[in-house]
């Protein structure tokens, strides 16, 4: 999920960090201070994180994108194998 939010200086960013550190559900994240956007990965539902980063940042809070990834990471690895023997098949 991306998400913009007004990060006007390095002391925002520290409090955005650790908010987003303090949260479970959030696996990784990209904090972009000059583009004002924040970036998360995990498992969680993205109104709950905004309300939450609303909340605790007292900043107004835009999704910009949500992207849901479907699977594990076996079965992406599973997909990418068939579709690089089926080039392979092809130019043989």
């Amino acid at each position: 999920m991306v998400m913009r939010l007004n990060i006007d200086c390095n002391g925002c960013c520290r409090k955005v960090r650790r908010i987003l550190l303090n949260m479970k559900e959030i696996e990784t994240h990209l904090i972009e201070k000059q583009q004002c956007r924040v970036s998360v990965c995990g498992r969680f539902v993205p109104a709950d994180v905004a309300i939450k980063m609303r909340k605790k940042t007292n900043r107004r809070v835009e999704i910009l994108e949500i992207q849901e990834l479907d699977g594990t990471t076996e079965q992406m690895e599973q997909r990418a194998m068939i579709a690089t023997c089926k080039t392979h098949q092809l130019y043989c």
